[in-house]
């Protein structure tokens, strides 16, 4: 898979610098503000892969002063969102279609989401492209499964 993305561009430029991936996460959620209330940290960026962590505080907690459901669905979102982005060709756009979620353990620690495709998209015609999105705990447990079906499709002319 190559990609011309710009999105990608600016992450390979700032992500090396102190406060870049910061910055491009607070850049992210400037462009989409929903995303703001987890807080994400974009970790690792590339076509095909993204890393993001998101810490364990009071705004995002439920009942149990757990890390909330929503709060992983959103992580899921835009951890598989982004990385759709920066790996869907210029001639391609895409939308979530649809997602499945797995809630396997309590979310008692800061967290980390990691997605990629389920099998590498070829990007030609109209398809459903699978994203696996897995949330771990500090310990490494996994505490959350996503599947996002990301409708992905030739731009119009």
């Amino acid at each position: 898979m190559s990609t011309n993305n710009s999105n990608l561009k600016l992450w390979q430029k700032l992500s090396s610098l102190p406060g870049g991936k910061w910055l491009f996460s607070r850049l992210v959620c400037w462009k989409a503000p929903y995303f703001t209330t987890i807080r994400p940290r974009f970790d690792r960026l590339e076509v095909g892969h993204c890393e993001l962590t998101i810490c364990k505080r009071r705004a995002v907690h439920n009942h149990l002063a757990t890390v909330h459901a929503i709060a992983m669905c959103n992580m899921a979102e835009l951890a598989g969102g982004t990385m759709t982005e920066v790996s869907t060709p210029s001639t391609h756009r895409w939308i979530p279609k649809g997602m499945t979620v797995e809630y396997l353990k309590k979310a008692e620690t800061d967290l980390r989401a990691v997605a990629t495709f389920k099998t590498p998209p070829e990007f030609s015609a109209a398809a459903n492209v699978p994203v696996i999105v897995l949330v771990t705990d500090t310990n490494n447990h996994l505490v959350f499964r996503a599947e996002i079906n990301m409708w992905v499709s030739p731009k119009k002319a």
